[in-house]
């Protein structure tokens, strides 16, 4: 790789880091940085903040405060956009500029949109380079990527296992299977979705806070808990989900035939309820997508046990996986794990994941992709 070459993947590897900053904070936009480059130094940056404010593009242009000098070179780590919108076209804004040099990451994943800011800038005599680091700038946005095609909340399931796929041990004692690094992973994570759920079974078992600690800061998605017949409202002692200061940010779904006045408990106590209909006696997942897409959740992580694990994955219900693997084995049959009803008879007939990246988180191993 030549120097130049470097230099490049260093200025996007610096945009990319930018991007980050605002981890989880943009919904339903994507995470974008942008650096603007002149004589081999970087003068001026910018990212993406949150829905409404500027685009890193604007970012990076308003923090240079002057024209940039002839041969500036701008790296953004996805497509400038070409439509307004609420903040104006960036494709504008660096035409008028005067910029002559763009380096792009990702290509727009909108289908009405690809494309379309790169032919724009080319027309009006700017030089564009596409593709640079386009994995990680893809990877960046999983959620947007997919929101913005489907219109669908992305549906990722969070697992933690043993070499041997197992969730606990036989007791259902399960804390911990994974090491701190990666516990502290799922903290990254939680704070990248908007919202998290939970099955009844990990509530009553764990009594879990679903939210999302990173040093001193303590950030509350929005917290789902599937409960068909509202088993968790029964306790006598009810979940910290339920109590604590985030009990706002909590829903409760529920069967049509759950109980009149649990649910009036939990309304009357700050903790919203959704009901479902029922499929195969289980919760209607494509329901809870249609719903969470009204009310433009656009991406939700899924905290699974052994149950709703297997059940997510043998009706293909999930868009995409985080497997946290220990180097443990239970090596006992009777310890809860996935897999219950697949009838399988080939390899081939195994659930494939895609664009797999993997991580080493201590001793634990992350294995992420899409289905």
């Amino acid at each position: 790789m030549s120097s130049a070459d470097q230099s490049h993947q260093a200025f996007m590897a610096h945009a990319l880091k930018l991007a980050q900053r605002a981890w989880g904070q943009t919904h339903p936009n994507p995470m974008v940085g942008a650096v603007i480059v002149e004589r081999g130094q970087i003068v001026a940056e910018g990212w993406h903040h949150a829905a409404g404010q500027p685009h890193a593009e604007i970012e990076a242009l308003q923090a240079l405060g002057r024209k940039p000098a002839e041969g500036a070179t701008i790296y953004v780590t996805l497509e400038p956009c070409s439509s307004c919108g609420r903040t104006g076209a960036c494709t504008t804004a660096i035409i008028e500029s005067g910029l002559r040099n763009v380096v792009v990451g990702a290509v727009d994943p909108n289908p009405d949109h690809a494309g379309q800011g790169l032919a724009l800038l080319r027309a009006a005599g700017v030089d564009v380079v596409e593709g640079l680091l386009a994995q990680d700038c893809t990877d960046l946005n999983l959620i947007f990527n997919h929101w913005i095609v489907s219109h669908r909340p992305l549906i990722a399931a969070k697992m933690a296992l043993t070499l041997d796929g197992k969730f606990a041990a036989a007791s259902g004692h399960s804390q911990w299977v994974t090491g701190e690094a990666a516990r502290a992973d799922v903290m990254r994570w939680r704070r990248y979705f908007p919202a998290i759920a939970v099955g009844a079974n990990t509530v009553l078992r764990d009594d879990p806070s679903l939210t999302s600690r990173i040093g001193e800061s303590t950030w509350c998605p929005r917290r789902f808990v599937f409960d068909r017949s509202l088993r968790t409202v029964r306790e006598t002692r009810w979940p910290q989900l339920y109590t604590d200061a985030h009990k706002g940010r909590t829903t409760v779904l529920c069967g049509p035939a759950a109980d009149v006045d649990l649910r009036g408990q939990l309304t009357a106590h700050g903790v919203s309820v959704w009901e479902l209909p029922e499929v195969d006696g289980h919760l209607d997942w494509e329901a809870f997508r249609k719903r969470c897409a009204e009310e433009e959740i656009c991406g939700v992580y899924v905290e699974t046990g052994p149950t709703l694990a297997s059940s997510l994955l043998e009706r293909q219900l999930v868009d995409y996986a985080f497997i946290y693997q220990a180097p443990k084995f239970m090596s006992d049959c009777a310890t809860p794990g996935i897999g219950s009803a697949r009838d399988t008879q080939s390899m081939r007939d195994a659930l494939q994941l895609n664009h797999v990246r993997h991580a080493i988180l201590g001793e634990d191993i992350l294995t992420r992709g899409s289905f």
